[in-house]
C-alpha cells in the first residue's frame, strides 16, 4: 500500500492555539454556520486524560488516542451537509453544523448536549429551565451521533427533555429501541438484536456450539452480551466463558484483565470461536497480546470493529486465525472518497479535528504505514502542544481513503439525509431561514414519517426508531500478502438469512465449517445427546437410540419413537422400517404339507364313496347304516377338510368367521351321525330290558341329528352376531406383524368345542357299551377308538394352542382338526373298506348269518332275561336263524336253509313261530 507525502506550505498552524477549553466556542470541534444547525457527537478521541493532582476539579480535560475512523465519520457528516447545501433539496435553506468530540466519555458528551440545549442566540449559552418547552428554540434542531451506545443512552435522556431528535449512525444497543425511555432517539442501523441473531445464525450454520465471549464492560458491551446470551440459549449455543474488559484504557486493571482473557482462551482448548463485542482500541490491545501468545482462533467481530483497517493491518495479524464479522450495509461512497482526495484544499479554521490530523501527519510522517497509524493513535493533544509549530506540514495522500469503513460512512451520511428530508417537510409551508420557524419536537414528528431513497430503495424508521437495513458479512482474507476485508455475504435482518455474493464466497463460508468448536463430539444420526453433570447443555454424551426409536439428524436431544405399531427400528437406527407381515401363506412349506394332507383326506373320502357305492347291497355297507348315512358322514368329513383351507393365507373377515363355524357345524354333524350309529348298535345287541327301553326312547335318528346339529348352529350364530371373530394384528414379535384371526370370544370358542366334546363323549360311552360285537362286525370298537383319538388330540391341543403364537398358530388348529378328522374317518370306514376289498368272503350273506349265529349262541344265556324260555340251545338258534332268514329274504322252495358245521341242515319253515318273539330277530332286522 503506497502513500505519497506532499509538502503543504500553506498549512502552517500556529501552536499557540491550545486544545484545552477556555470558553464555550473552544469546546466545538468543527462548525459551520447555517439557517438550521445540526449538532454532531463523535468520539474522535478514544479517551479523556485524567489529572493526577488532587483535588480533582470539574474541568473538561484534553483527550488522547486520535481515531481515524471516527474522524472520517465527522468528515462524512460535513460532506453530506455540504452536498445538501449545494443541491436543491432544501430550496435555499442552508444547513450548518456543530460537531463535538465526546472522547468516548459520557461526561464530556453530556457537556456537549448541554450546549445543544442552550437557547438559540443566547450570549451566555444558558439552558433555561421551563415546565413547557413546546415553544423553546434550542441551539440545534437535531443531533447526529453518538458513536457509542453508552454515550447515546446518556445524551438521549438529556435531549429528550426538549425532544430534540437524535439520529445515531453507530449506536446499536438493543435498549435504545425503547421509545418510552428514549423517545427522541433514532438510528440508521439495525439494533444489536439483529446483529446477535446474525452471529448466532452464523455459529449454528457452521456447526459450532462451544464458544467464548469477550466484551467491553460498559453499557454497550453488557447489553450486547445479554442479547447474544439470549439468542445463543434459544439456538442451543453454549458460552464457555465470558470476559469483560474495562471500558477505559486508563483503567489500571486493563492490561491485567487482557492477560487474564488471553489465558482463558489458551486454557479452553475446545473453544475455537471467540465472539468479541469491544471498541476498536480494546481489540487492538487484545490482538497484540494474542499474537504474542500465538493464539489461533476464529474471531467473530461485532459491527464496532469488523471493518477496522487499523486492526487488520497489525503485523502478523494472520497468526490470529480467521476473522469474520458483521458490518453495516454499505453503498456507493465514491463522492465522499473524492471529497477526501480534495480535503487538503479545505480551510481548517473551523475544524480543529482536521488541524489536529495535519499536525499528527507532521509528527508521524517518517513512519511506515502501521507504525504511522499507531503513532497517530498514541499522540495526545498535550503532546501536540509540545511540538514546534513552525514545522512544515505534510499531507499523506490517500491515507484517509485507505482507512474508510464504508458501513459507518454510509450510515452517517444516511443520518444527515434523514434529518434533511424531515426539515424539507417542515419547510414546505414556512420560512425556514428563520431558525424559529419550527421547534425540534415538530421535526421529531416529521422524522418518524420520513422516507429516504438509499441505493435505489426506500428506507424509513420503524416504530422503534430503527432503520432495518441489512448487514454485510465480512471476511478478513489474506490476498497478495496483505489482509483484505472482503464482503462474503449479505445478511437480511428481516428474513434472517445469508445471501452470498458468489460461489467463491460461499466456498469461503463452507471452509469455516471445517473448524470444530464443540464441547462434545457431534452425535451422529442414530444417537442422542445424554446430558452430563456439566451445567452446559452443549456438554453431553452420545448414546444410541433404543429399539423402536430413531434419530435422523445430528445432535438430536431426543429420539423419535416409531409413530406406528407397524414400524420398528433397531438400536442406533436412523429411520423406522416397516414391520414384516407374517401369516401362514400358501407358499409356506408347512402350509403346503397341511394342504396336501387335507387334499389326501378329500381323495380318501371320494375313494370311500366310490367303494361304498359299488358295494351298496353288501352286508358291510348295510351294517354301516346304509348309503345315505354314510354319505352324510362322508360329506361332513369333506367339509371338515375344507375348513382347513380357511386357516391359510391372509386372514380376512370372511375367513375368520367361516373357518370355525364351518368346522364346528361339520364336526357336530359327523359326531351326531356316529352317535345315532352307536345307539343303533347298542340297541341291536343289548339284552338288558331297562337299557332296551331307554334306547328305544332315545333312538330317533333324524330328530336327533337335526337337534344336535341345530344346537351347534345356534351357538355359532350367536357367536358370529355378538362376538364375531375379526382380523387382528399381533405385535408381540418386535420386528413383525402377525396377521391372525382373533376368535372374538374365547368363551364362545370354548362352548363350541365343548359341545362337540360332549357329543363325542356320549358317543364314546354308547360305543364302549357295544364294543363286544361280532368279530367281523365290530364297528362300535372302532368308533370307541376314533373318539379316543379325538379326545387325545383336543386335550393336547388346548395347552399347545394357549402357549403358541406366531404365524404357525393356525397350523396348530389345522393339525388337530386333521388328526381328529382322520382318526374318526379311518376308524369308521377303513375297516369296512378293508373287508370289502380284502375280506370279500366275510362280506356275504352266509358269512354274515354265521357271524350272527355265533354271537347269538354266546349270548343265549341272556335270552332268559327277556322272559323267553327255550328248551335247548338249538331252539334258540333256530328262532334266530328263522327270523334272520326272513330278514334276508333268501328262500329255497319257500324255505330258508342254514347249514351249521357239524349239524344237520335246518329249514326255516319247520321252526316254531314262537321263536319270532325272541329279541334277536327284531334287533338284527333293525341293523
Amino acid at each position: 500500500m503506497a502513500f505519497v507525502i506532499f509538502l503543504i506550505p500553506c498549512f502552517v498552524i500556529s501552536m499557540d492555539i491550545a486544545f484545552s477549553c477556555q470558553n464555550a466556542d473552544d469546546f466545538v470541534g468543527a462548525s459551520s454556520p447555517g439557517d438550521i444547525v445540526i449538532g454532531g457527537l463523535f468520539a474522535v478521541h478514544s479517551e479523556m486524560l485524567h489529572p493526577e493532582e488532587e483535588p480533582i476539579k470539574p474541568v473538561i480535560q484534553n483527550c488522547a488516542g486520535f481515531e481515524i475512523q471516527v474522524f472520517l465519520q465527522t468528515l462524512a457528516m460535513i460532506h453530506a451537509i455540504e452536498t445538501i447545501n449545494n443541491s436543491s433539496l432544501l430550496s435555499g435553506v442552508t444547513l450548518g453544523y456543530e460537531i463535538y468530540d465526546t472522547c468516548a466519555e459520557v461526561t464530556k458528551a453530556m457537556a456537549s448536549a448541554l450546549r445543544f440545549l442552550s437557547k438559540l442566540n443566547s450570549s451566555e449559552n444558558a439552558v433555561e429551565f421551563k415546565c413547557n418547552y413546546s415553544d423553546y428554540i434550542p441551539r440545534v434542531k437535531a443531533v447526529t451521533g453518538a458513536t457509542y451506545s453508552e454515550v447515546s443512552m446518556a445524551v438521549s435522556r438529556l435531549l429528550a427533555l426538549q425532544l430534540i431528535p437524535q439520529v445515531s449512525p453507530a449506536s446499536s444497543a438493543e435498549i435504545l429501541s425503547d421509545k418510552i425511555r428514549f423517545p427522541s432517539f433514532f438510528r440508521t442501523i439495525p439494533s444489536d438484536f439483529h446483529q446477535t441473531r446474525a452471529m448466532t445464525h452464523l455459529i449454528c450454520e457452521s456447526g459450532w456450539n462451544w464458544i467464548g465471549v469477550i466484551a467491553t464492560d460498559d453499557d454497550n458491551g453488557r447489553f450486547a452480551l445479554e442479547s447474544f446470551g439470549v439468542q445463543a440459549m434459544v439456538n442451543n449455543v453454549c458460552i464457555a466463558f465470558k470476559e469483560m474488559l474495562p471500558a477505559y484504557l486508563s483503567d489500571s486493571t486493563f492490561h491485567t484483565k487482557v492477560d487474564h482473557a488471553i489465558d482463558k482462551i489458551v486454557k479452553e482448548t475446545g473453544v475455537n470461536v471467540i465472539v468479541v463485542f469491544m471498541r476498536q482500541f480494546h481489540v487492538l490491545k487484545l490482538f497484540k497480546k494474542a499474537i504474542e501468545r500465538n493464539v489461533n482462533k476464529i474471531w467473530i467481530a461485532s459491527d464496532n470493529w469488523s471493518a477496522a483497517v487499523k486492526i487488520s493491518t497489525i503485523p502478523n495479524i494472520r497468526q490470529l486465525g480467521t476473522v469474520v464479522g458483521f458490518g453495516f450495509k454499505s453503498a456507493d461512497i465514491s463522492s465522499f472518497q473524492e471529497f477526501l482526495r480534495n480535503l487538503h484544499e479545505k480551510p481548517t479554521e473551523n475544524n480543529k479535528f482536521l488541524r489536529e490530523y495535519i499536525m499528527l501527519l507532521s509528527v508521524c510522517a517518517h513512519l511506515e504505514y502501521h507504525d504511522f497509524q499507531t503513532c497517530i493513535a498514541n499522540q495526545s493533544q498535550d503532546d501536540l502542544l509540545e511540538n514546534d509549530g513552525s514545522k512544515p506540514q505534510f499531507w499523506r495522500d490517500d491515507f484517509l481513503n485507505a482507512n474508510v469503513e464504508p458501513g459507518f460512512i454510509h450510515s452517517t451520511i444516511l443520518a444527515v439525509y434523514a434529518i434533511a428530508h424531515a426539515i424539507k417537510r417542515q419547510c414546505e409551508d414556512r420560512d425556514c431561514k428563520d431558525p424559529s420557524a419550527f421547534t425540534p419536537w415538530e421535526l421529531l414528528e416529521e422524522l418518524k414519517k420520513v422516507i429516504v431513497i438509499d441505493d435505489g430503495k426506500e428506507v424509513k424508521f420503524d416504530s422503534n426508531g430503527d432503520m432495518s437495513t441489512s448487514y454485510d458479512v465480512l471476511l478478513w482474507k489474506e490476498i497478495d500478502g496483505h489482509m483484505e476485508i472482503t464482503t462474503m455475504a449479505e445478511y437480511d435482518a428481516e428474513k434472517g438469512g445469508f445471501i452470498f455474493v458468489d460461489e467463491e464466497k460461499k466456498k469461503d463460508f463452507l471452509a469455516l465449517k471445517k473448524v470444530q468448536s464443540t464441547c462434545s463430539q457431534h452425535c451422529r444420526p442414530g444417537q442422542v445427546k445424554k446430558v452430563t453433570e456439566s451445567p452446559h447443555t452443549c456438554c453431553y454424551e452420545c448414546v444410541y437410540c433404543p429399539e423402536n426409536h430413531y434419530s435422523n439428524q445430528t445432535d438430536m436431544d431426543y429420539c423419535y419413537r416409531c409413530n406406528n405399531k407397524t414400524y420398528w427400528a433397531p438400536i442406533n437406527s436412523t429411520t423406522c422400517y416397516r414391520k414384516t407381515i407374517y401369516f401362514l401363506a400358501w407358499t409356506d412349506w408347512f402350509a403346503i404339507f397341511l394342504l396336501l394332507l387335507s387334499a389326501f383326506g378329500v381323495v380318501l373320502i371320494l375313494s370311500i364313496c366310490v367303494i361304498f357305492t359299488k358295494n351298496l347291497d353288501t352286508p358291510v355297507v348295510k351294517a354301516s347304516g346304509g348309503l345315505t348315512v354314510c354319505y352324510i358322514i362322508l360329506f361332513s368329513h369333506f367339509l371338515i377338510f375344507l375348513s382347513t383351507v380357511f386357516f391359510i393365507d391372509v386372514p380376512t373377515e370372511f375367513k375368520c368367521k367361516t373357518r370355525q363355524a364351518l368346522f364346528g357345524i361339520s364336526f357336530t354333524l359327523c359326531i351326531s351321525c356316529i352317535l345315532i350309529k352307536s345307539l343303533k348298535i347298542l340297541l341291536a345287541f343289548s339284552f338288558d330290558p331297562k337299557l332296551q327301553n331307554f334306547l328305544k326312547c332315545m333312538y330317533k335318528p333324524i330328530p336327533t341329528v337335526v337337534t344336535c346339529t341345530g344346537i351347534q348352529v345356534i351357538i355359532c350364530t350367536f357367536w358370529l352376531i355378538f362376538r364375531t371373530p375379526f382380523v387382528n394384528q399381533n405385535f408381540s414379535i418386535p420386528r413383525a406383524i402377525i396377521l391372525e384371526c382373533n376368535e372374538g370370544s374365547i368363551v364362545a370358542f370354548g362352548i363350541m368345542l365343548g359341545y362337540i366334546a360332549a357329543l363325542a363323549f356320549i358317543c364314546f360311552i354308547f360305543a364302549f357299551k357295544g364294543r363286544k360285537l361280532p368279530e367281523n362286525y365290530n364297528e362300535a370298537k372302532f368308533i370307541t377308538f376314533g373318539m379316543l383319538i379325538y379326545f387325545i388330540a383336543w386335550i393336547v391341543f388346548i395347552p399347545v394352542y394357549a402357549t403358541t403364537f406366531g404365524k404357525y398358530l393356525p397350523a396348530v388348529e389345522i393339525i388337530v382338526v386333521l388328526i381328529s378328522n382322520y382318526g374318526i374317518l379311518c376308524c369308521t370306514f377303513l375297516p369296512k373298506c378293508y373287508i370289502i376289498i380284502y375280506k370279500q368272503e366275510t362280506n356275504t350273506k352266509s358269512a354274515f348269518l354265521k357271524m350272527v349265529y355265533t354271537y347269538s349262541s354266546k349270548s343265549a344265556g341272556s335270552v332268559a332275561v327277556s322272559q323267553i324260555s327255550l328248551d335247548s340251545k338249538s331252539s334258540s338258534l333256530q328262532a334266530t336263524i328263522t327270523d334272520s332268514c326272513k330278514t334276508e329274504n333268501d328262500s329255497v322252495n319257500g324255505a330258508c336253509h342254514f347249514q351249521v358245521p357239524g349239524q344237520p341242515l335246518i329249514k326255516g319253515k319247520v321252526l316254531p313261530k314262537i321263536a319270532a318273539r325272541t329279541t334277536v330277530r327284531k334287533r338284527v332286522s333293525s341293523i
